[in-house]
């Protein structure tokens, strides 16, 4: 499990691809070495450390992931969000958030908001259902309040911190992002549902 409080904004240092699968290295930079099995929150998504060396680890992304978040997308250099599973002893600080990416978004306006910026995100219909005004969302990994819903779109409020030390203010109208909405809303979903 993670928070969406971002570690580190690491960068690519290669992308493989064989099979249907892609090997992505990463530089971890103060993370330092993740163990063999262990897990990492990359752009979002929870994915097993297959390889490590100092200050880099391999990540192996198959089919299904690829086909629900941008890690397909990733270029060497590209800035990653970075965030280790939370320790049972740790502070909870963000929200409850599982790696799962729901789906991929479109950054459809970007505006400036006193020293922060407002950033509207496109979200797939299937998900917009689940998202409402102050309620979380996590975008790229960061756990986020939804300032306000629009149909399809949702608006986001991000501070100058959230700017410096995400990939949040590198990002530009037109790119995708990975969505992951509030687990608890999927599961109150389900125990509502009439069971056939």
């Amino acid at each position: 499990m993670f928070t969406g409080i971002v570690e580190h904004r690491g960068s690519v240092v290669s992308v493989e691809r064989a099979d249907g699968v892609i090997r992505l290295t990463v530089d971890t930079g103060p993370l330092g070495e993740i163990p063999l099995g262990g897990s990492m929150a990359v752009n979002g998504v929870c994915l097993t450390a297959v390889e490590a060396t100092e200050g880099q680890v391999g990540f192996d992304v198959v089919a299904e992931t690829l086909d629900r978040s941008t890690l397909g997308a990733l270029l060497p250099g590209d800035a990653v969000n970075l965030e280790r599973p939370m320790r049972a002893d740790g502070r909870f600080d963000g929200h409850i958030v599982q790696g799962h990416v729901d789906g991929v978004g479109e950054i459809s306006a970007i505006e400036p908001e006193g020293d922060g910026l407002r950033i509207a995100v496109r979200v797939p219909e299937g998900l917009s259902r689940y998202l409402v005004e102050k309620g979380s969302v996590t975008v790229d990994g960061v756990s986020l309040t939804v300032a306000g819903v629009d149909g399809f779109e949702i608006q986001l409020a991000l501070i100058p911190h959230s700017l410096e030390v995400t990939t949040l203010g590198l990002r530009r109208v037109g790119e995708k992002v990975n969505l992951e909405i509030d687990v608890l809303a999927k599961y109150v979903e389900k125990l509502l549902r009439p069971s056939s």
